[in-house]
C-alpha cells in the first residue's frame, strides 16, 4: 500500500463518518475532503474545481430550474390531481399517490414531487381516517424509486453515467436505468400499496380527522385582569380539563423555562409554555385569556386583555403592536405641541395651540378610526396554516428570533411541533431543524410568500392552482424536447436541458430570479468536490485496492456474489449518508472490481445506481425521508418496519433484472 493509498482511503473514511455523524452539512464535509486532498497534494491545485464544470453537476442545476417551472405553473399539480382517484378503496388511493410520486419523480426533482403531493396526501388521510404516516411513508418512499427509472431521475443516476463515461464507455441514455429501475419500482409500489403501508406505525395522538404533526408548543403571555394572574398550575389545570391542553412551563423574568410545577402561582406578565393539539390551542389561549407571546415587542397589550388570543380564537389578527405604534406616534407629536411656552403672549399661544390640537386631535381620531377599519378588513383575510420545513431550507438553523416574522413577512409562528415530542425551550430561540412542523398565522399571500421564499411545504390540502396555462403547456412542451433530445441521443443531456433552461428564461415560464433560487447550492458543492475526490481514488489505485480485498474477503471471487455485496453495502452506505455522496464514491469500486473480474462493468455500475436510490431505513439517507419526520409524527427507528423489508425486496428483484438486462 502507496502512501497516496493511505492518505487517500483515511481521508475517505473520515468523510464518511463525518456524513454519517451528520453534525456538519454534507456540502461542508465534501468541500472539507476536496481541500484535504489539495493540502496534502493529491489534487493540484489548478484542477481542484475541475468537478465543477463536470455535465453531471451542469444537468442536476439544470434539473433542478426545470422542476421549478414545472411546479411554478402548476402544471405537475394539475396532473396529479387528475390522476389520483376522488373516491375508492385506501389501498386503491394509497397505490395511486404512490405511482403518481414515482411517475413524477422520474422527470423531475423527487424533492419537488413530495412538496407538491404531501398536501394532497393530508386530504387523502383525512379522508380514509389514517394517520397521516401512512399515507406519507408509502409517498416517500414511492418518489425514491421513481427517480431511479430515468437518467434525470435522481443525481446518482448522472454520477454514475459520468463515470461510464470516464472510462472510455460513453454516457447512459435517458431510458437505459428504466429496465431495472422500473421493474424495481413496479414491484416496490405494489408491496407500499398492497402490505406495506399496514407496517407504518401510527404516530397520531388525536385522530385523523385533521392532518396530525403531534402537539404544538407554544407560548403565551400573562396580561393584566386575566382570569389566571394569582392561580396554581394545579387550578389552570382544571381549568384546561375541557381542551385537551396542558401548561408544560413557565417562563419569568430571567427568560429560563421552569418546569410546571402544581402549586407554582402564576402572575402578570408570566410566559406559560403551553402544550396542545392544533385544533385546541386556540380555544385553550382564549378561554385563559392569555396573549400570544410573538415577539418581545407585543408585551404590552392596549386593546385588553385577552384580546389577541380572541383573534386567534376566530381567525382575526391582534391589532395591539399597529396600534401601539400609531399611539406612540401621536404621543410624541401631543407632547411636543404642550411644552410650547410664549412668555408674554401665553394666552393667545395657548389659544392657538388649543385650537390646533383640537384640530389634531380631530383628524388624528378620523385617521384612526379610518386605519382600524383597513385592520379589521384586513383582519377577515388572516388564516392559520401549518407548514413543514424543508431539507434545503433557509430555516434550518434559525430562530425565529432571528427571522423577525411580523417585521419582514406580517405573519406569526404560534406554536411548533417536532416529531410529535415535548421539547419544553423558549420558542422563539429554538433553532429549527428540517421537518419541523410550524403553525404559522397570517393572510394567504403573505404564508405563500414566506413559503415560497423559505423552502416550507403546506400541509393542508390546498386548491389545484395553474396560475398561466399558456406558460404550463410551454413548460410540458419544452421539458418533453429536452428529454426527446437526450433520449435519442441528438444532444448530450447536460446541453439538451440546458437548452430547455434558456426556453425557460426566454419564455419566461422561470423568473430569472428564481432560475437561481431553484439550484440547491449544497447539491451542487457536493458532486463538484467528491468527483473530483472519486477521481483520486481511481488514479491512486486506492479503489483497486479497495475492490480486490472486497472480492476476495467476501465474494471469493464469484461475480455474482461481488455484485450482490456491491449492491448491499451500497444501499447500506446510502442509508446513512447523502446518496450522491455514496454514488461517487462506489463507483470507482464498482469499475475497478468489474475490471478485476473481466466482467461487463455495466451491471456493477447499475448495482450502484440501484443502491444509492434505496434509503429507506432512516430519516437522514434521502431528503424525502426527512421531509416526512415531523409531520408524520416519527421516530428515527420507525423507517425500518417498512424500509427493511422493502430493502430486502428490492435486492431480491434488482439481482435477477441486473443479470438479465446487463449480463456479465
Amino acid at each position: 500500500m502507496t502512501l497516496d493509498q493511505i492518505t487517500i482511503l483515511s481521508i475517505l473514511a473520515a468523510t464518511i463518518v463525518l456524513f454519517i455523524w451528520g453534525s456538519w452539512r454534507h456540502d461542508v464535509v465534501a468541500l472539507a475532503s476536496l481541500l484535504a486532498c489539495v493540502f496534502v497534494g493529491l489534487i493540484p491545485p489548478s484542477h481542484a474545481f475541475d468537478g465543477f464544470g463536470h455535465p453531471a453537476v451542469v444537468t442536476v442545476a439544470c434539473v433542478l430550474i426545470l422542476s421549478r417551472g414545472l411546479q411554478s405553473t402548476g402544471a405537475m399539480d394539475a396532473f396529479a390531481q387528475r390522476m389520483i382517484p376522488k373516491s375508492g378503496s385506501t389501498t386503491l388511493a394509497i397505490g395511486a399517490i404512490t405511482a403518481v410520486g414515482a411517475l413524477m419523480s422520474s422527470f423531475m426533482n423527487n424533492v419537488g414531487a413530495m412538496a407538491l403531493l404531501m398536501p394532497v396526501a393530508s386530504g387523502l388521510a383525512e379522508k380514509h381516517h389514517l394517520p397521516p404516516g401512512k399515507v406519507l411513508m408509502p409517498l416517500s418512499f414511492g418518489t425514491i424509486l421513481g427517480g431511479m427509472t430515468t437518467l434525470i431521475g435522481t443525481p446518482p443516476n448522472l454520477i454514475v453515467s459520468s463515470f461510464r463515461a470516464s472510462a472510455g464507455a460513453g454516457s447512459y441514455g435517458m431510458f437505459d436505468f428504466t429496465p431495472v429501475g422500473l421493474g424495481v419500482a413496479i414491484v416496490g409500489i405494489l408491496f407500499v400499496c398492497l402490505i406495506g403501508w399496514r407496517l407504518v406505525p401510527e404516530r397520531t395522538q388525536a385522530g385523523a380527522a385533521t392532518f396530525d404533526t403531534g402537539t404544538y408548543l407554544t407560548e403565551a403571555l400573562v396580561p393584566e385582569k386575566s382570569p389566571v394572574a394569582g392561580k396554581t398550575l394545579w387550578e389552570i389545570a382544571r381549568m384546561l380539563e375541557d381542551e385537551d391542553a396542558q401548561v408544560v412551563g413557565v417562563v419569568r423574568d430571567d427568560g429560563r423555562v421552569s418546569p410546571a410545577r402544581p402549586r407554582h402561582r402564576v402572575r402578570v406578565g408570566d410566559i406559560l409554555v403551553i402544550e396542545a393539539e392544533p385544533e385546541s390551542l386556540a380555544a385553550a389561549i382564549s378561554h385563559l385569556g392569555l396573549k400570544l407571546e410573538g415577539e418581545p415587542a407585543e408585551a404590552e397589550e392596549p386593546d385588553g386583555p385577552g384580546e389577541e388570543s380572541k383573534a386567534l380564537a376566530e381567525g382575526r389578527p391582534g391589532t395591539a403592536k399597529r396600534d401601539r405604534g400609531r399611539r406612540d406616534e401621536s404621543g410624541g407629536a401631543g407632547d411636543g405641541a404642550g411644552h410650547q411656552d410664549g412668555g408674554g403672549a401665553k394666552g393667545e399661544s395657548d389659544g392657538d395651540d388649543g385650537d390646533k390640537l383640537a384640530g389634531g386631535e380631530s383628524r388624528k381620531e378620523g385617521k384612526k378610526e379610518r386605519e382600524k377599519e383597513r385592520d379589521k378588513e384586513r383582519g377577515e383575510d388572516l388564516r392559520l396554516r401549518e407548514l413543514v420545513v424543508m431539507p434545503d431550507s433557509d430555516l434550518v438553523g434559525r430562530t425565529i428570533q432571528f427571522l423577525r416574522l411580523p417585521a419582514h413577512y406580517e405573519i406569526n409562528l404560534l406554536a411548533l411541533s417536532r416529531q410529535g415530542r415535548r421539547s419544553v425551550r423558549r420558542l422563539r430561540s429554538t433553532p429549527l431543524l428540517a421537518g419541523d412542523a410550524l403553525l404559522m398565522m397570517g393572510t394567504d399571500d403573505n404564508l405563500n410568500t414566506f413559503a415560497s421564499e423559505k423552502g416550507c411545504v403546506p400541509l393542508a390540502q390546498r386548491d389545484i392552482a395553474i396560475p398561466n396555462k399558456e406558460k404550463a403547456a410551454i413548460a410540458l412542451v419544452t421539458m418533453a424536447l429536452a428529454v426527446a433530445g437526450a433520449a435519442f441521443g441528438l444532444l448530450p443531456a447536460a446541453i439538451s436541458f440546458a437548452t430547455c433552461v434558456l426556453a425557460y428564461m426566454a419564455l419566461k415560464v422561470v423568473s430569472l430570479r428564481n432560475v437561481y433560487e431553484s439550484i440547491d447550492g449544497s447539491v451542487i458543492v457536493l458532486l463538484g468536490a467528491l468527483i473530483a475526490v472519486a477521481g483520486v481514488m481511481e488514479s491512486s489505485g486506492a479503489a483497486d485496492l479497495v475492490s480486490r480485498w472486497m472480492l476476495s474477503a467476501i465474494a471469493g471471487g464469484d461475480p455474482v456474489i461481488a455484485l450482490v455485496t456491491l449492491l448491499v453495502v451500497t444501499m447500506t452506505l446510502s442509508d446513512f449518508m447523502n446518496n450522491a455522496a455514496t454514488a461517487a464514491v462506489m463507483c470507482s469500486i464498482a469499475l475497478s472490481a468489474s475490471a478485476q473480474l473481466g466482467v461487463n462493468p455495466d451491471s456493477f455500475l447499475m448495482a450502484v445506481a440501484i443502491g444509492a436510490s434505496c434509503a429507506f431505513l432512516t430519516p437522514v439517507g434521502h431528503q424525502n425521508n426527512t421531509l416526512i419526520l415531523g409531520p408524520g409524527g416519527f421516530h428515527f427507528g420507525d423507517y425500518w418496519r417498512l424500509g427493511l423489508p422493502l430493502e430486502i425486496m428490492v435486492v431480491a428483484v434488482s439481482v435477477p433484472l441486473l443479470l438479465w438486462v446487463w449480463p456479465l
